[in-house]
């Protein structure tokens, strides 16, 4: 399978995946997370797992053997992921780490798997007497591979004595817009919230052309980001409902329908009229296993899956996974757009069409996508509720 055929596949599982976030855990409030985040650590579990668990978690990921899995992997991080700086592109950090009980090892082809498929930086910790302090370390990690924007990853009290190993991926972005938003044009305008009330908001606007295209009952925009030399297009993508209270069944279209993003993405700049889009700073954190339980992922998490390929040891018997932890920054303002987020999967011991001139008024809620244009690879998805809340 191709590198866009897997794309393909894992963006579908992102927009499932998506649909379950925004109307269960973000229902109420703002949120940003990174798909690609979860889905990583996800991999690395996979890696470590055989029989039904595998089964489970590759058919969940939308691969046909963890060959398939680890190859995209490698390949994304080479590819997709790596730093645009340099190039004059966006820069970009995509990190990776496991740290592992002393008293364990892990599995020669599991540890090549780590190293040279994900890149990721394992260490050998004591979680029997120090699980605090490895917390704190993981927490530090994650800090300084996005750029200080995501602080605690791992909430207190979730890695104890019984924790035996931790995954974790790491993404920041930052990219300027190929067309700036002029500051002096930033104006308060009203912003219609979901309960029928508004608020006075900063919003953003631009007499140029925009990327943009009408659909039934809603209109989508797209924000290029300054391209490097290495020719990767990443850009952010508006989707507006028409209907002042239309974001949950949009939401619901959207993580519905395959190769949605494909068939809704504007090619072609128009000419616009009225033309709003308001600043917004959004940070979310999350929970993730009951929704990946809710999806039908259940093995890995249940006491009950394989992960015996993970270890050196007959304790792999007894592991399992007890939490993921997901935790997202974005800021949008008139120079660009930086964004992060960070994953960590704590596992335990068990028992212990038509180009015409429109308007983009962004003045109620609407769903937001971060993609590399040329792969179709989604890295960011959020919703905006209340511009005016960072939660």
């Amino acid at each position: 399978m191709d590198l866009r055929e897997s794309i393909k596949n894992q963006t579908d599982v992102a927009l499932a995946l998506t649909k379950r976030v925004l109307l269960t855990e973000a229902k109420s409030c703002n949120s940003v997370f990174s798909p690609q985040s979860i889905q990583v650590v996800l991999g690395l579990i996979a890696a470590g797992s055989k029989g039904a668990t595998l089964d489970q978690l590759l058919s969940f990921l939308k691969s046909k053997s963890n060959y398939e899995l680890n190859s995209f992997s490698s390949e994304l991080v080479a590819v997709v992921f790596s730093d645009g700086s340099a190039a004059g592109g966006p820069r970009l950090s995509f990190a990776n780490g496991v740290w592992v009980d002393k008293a364990l090892s892990l599995k020669h082809s599991f540890k090549q798997i780590v190293d040279d498929v994900y890149k990721a930086a394992s260490s050998n910790v004591d979680f029997q007497t120090k699980a605090v302090e490895v917390a704190n370390e993981v927490n530090a990690w994650a800090e300084k591979e996005t750029n200080g924007l995501i602080k605690e990853v791992l909430p207190s009290g979730y890695v104890d004595s019984s924790t035996r190993l931790i995954f974790a991926n790491a993404l920041y972005f930052k990219g300027v817009w190929n067309e700036k938003f002029d500051a002096s044009t930033t104006k308060d305008h009203d912003f219609y919230l979901s309960n029928g009330t508004s608020l006075r908001v900063p919003f953003m606007t631009s007499k140029k052309k925009q990327f943009a295209r009408a659909f039934d009952g809603f209109k989508v925009l797209g924000l290029p980001y300054v391209q490097g030399e290495d020719k990767r297009q990443f850009s952010m993508y508006l989707f507006l409902p028409d209907a002042k209270d239309g974001l949950p069944a949009l939401t619901e279209k959207v993580g519905s329908e395959s190769e949605f993003l494909d068939q809704h993405i504007p090619r072609q700049q128009v000419e616009v009229g009225d033309f709003w889009i308001p600043k917004f700073k959004i940070s979310f954190g999350f929970e993730a296993t009951k929704t990946l339980n809710g999806l039908g992922l259940v093995l890995p998490f249940s006491g009950e899956g394989d992960l015996t390929e993970m270890v050196e040891s007959s304790v792999g018997q007894n592991l399992y996974v007890s939490s993921i932890f997901h935790k997202s920054f974005i800021e949008v303002n008139e120079e660009g757009t930086e964004a992060a987020a960070a994953s960590a999967g704590v596992i335990k011991l068990r028992s212990l069409a038509v180009f015409e001139k429109i308007d983009f008024v962004a003045d109620h809620p609407f769903l937001f996508i971060i993609r590399e244009n040329i792969t179709g690879m989604v890295m960011f998805i959020g919703h905006v509720l209340d511009p005016s809340q960072t939660n």
